[in-house]
């Protein structure tokens, strides 16, 4: 359990970089970004293929289906709606929407096993709520009428996000936790070239054949930030993801991704030089705080139905 839980805390690192890398990579786009990130995402899984102990098989074709989709659907678009929503929305909010992920699958899990009383969910739900209106509330107050719109639009985004990941840790676990598991070196390749296909979809959409402006140092820049995203932030992370999925319960796993929270958090600040201020300390510790909380109500329960 220990090697899982390092795991699934090393990939929320990883992943908490998508919270700034698209405002580092200027003048470049986000469709730039993603493209490169997942193409590079696809070709590492299919050069890694040239060794047998990576090729998919005896892998049965609705599980390969499941791992493409993954990769292209759940990967690459949540990707895309995250990028967007830190662009218009800033550094504070996309984290606490997606933070709030580990409340929202204790609730489905609860829906499905009725494990603990409603009653019992209701001090964290508001305590979350509460912390992320403040935060929403704050921004809106100090921001230009002009610029609220956006604002809108990536929280909006985020909350797309954050229904996708639903998704894929659902499908994820169950995949990993199912009698016929595949082989997770195996199951990353094949999300990898799922992620390959998604982004040939978006390749219109970038720079490519525009008038771009950039020096040489942006250039190495976006360079860079693609290969780390594409190698470390995507088949590195999909990798240390499905050793977590694969032991450690969905509940327990869904919790660390509050560490993603803190480290988008953390990378945000730190790319805007800044600490946070007031509201956006208070309603991070708020939503926190109702994460933990949840986390302790959630957790005994499934420990008392085990027994």
């Amino acid at each position: 359990m220990l090697l899982g839980i390092l795991c699934g805390l090393a990939t929320c690192a990883l992943w908490g970089l998508t919270f700034v890398v698209p405002r580092a990579i200027a003048p470049f786009s986000t469709m730039d970004l993603t493209v490169t990130r997942y193409g590079l995402f696809a070709l590492a899984s299919i050069v890694l293929m040239v060794s047998p102990r990576f090729r998919p098989k005896n892998i049965q074709p609705r599980m390969a289906i499941t791992a493409l989709l993954l990769g292209g659907i759940g990967y690459v678009g949540y990707f895309v709606s995250v990028a967007y929503a830190v662009r218009l929305a800033g550094a504070a909010i996309p984290p606490l929407v997606i933070g709030t992920m580990p409340v929202l699958l204790a609730v489905i899990a609860n829906l499905r096993d009725r494990s603990v009383p409603w009653r019992l969910l209701a001090l964290p739900l508001i305590l979350i709520a509460i912390g992320i209106g403040w935060v929403n509330l704050s921004i809106f107050a100090t921001t230009p009428s002009g610029d609220q719109g956006a604002i809108l639009l990536g929280i909006g985004s985020a909350m797309i996000g954050l229904i996708l990941w639903v998704i894929y840790g659902l499908a994820s676990t169950a995949a990993m936790q199912s009698p016929d598991a595949p082989d997770i070196l195996q199951w990353t390749g094949l999300q990898g070239i799922g992620a390959g296909i998604g982004c040939l979809v978006l390749i219109p959409f970038t720079s490519a054949g525009t008038d771009i402006v950039f020096t040489t140092a942006e250039l190495w820049r976006f360079i860079l930030w693609s290969l780390i995203m594409g190698l470390a932030g995507a088949w590195l992370a999909t990798l240390l993801w499905m050793i977590a999925s694969k032991r450690l319960p969905l509940a327990l796993a869904a919790q660390l991704i509050v560490a993603e929270t803190v480290f988008g958090l953390i990378f945000g600040f730190l790319f805007e030089q800044r600490l946070p201020t007031l509201a956006e300390a208070g309603g991070s510790i708020l939503q926190l705080a109702g994460v933990g909380l949840a986390i302790a109500i959630f957790t005994p329960a499934r420990g008392r139905r085990a027994h």
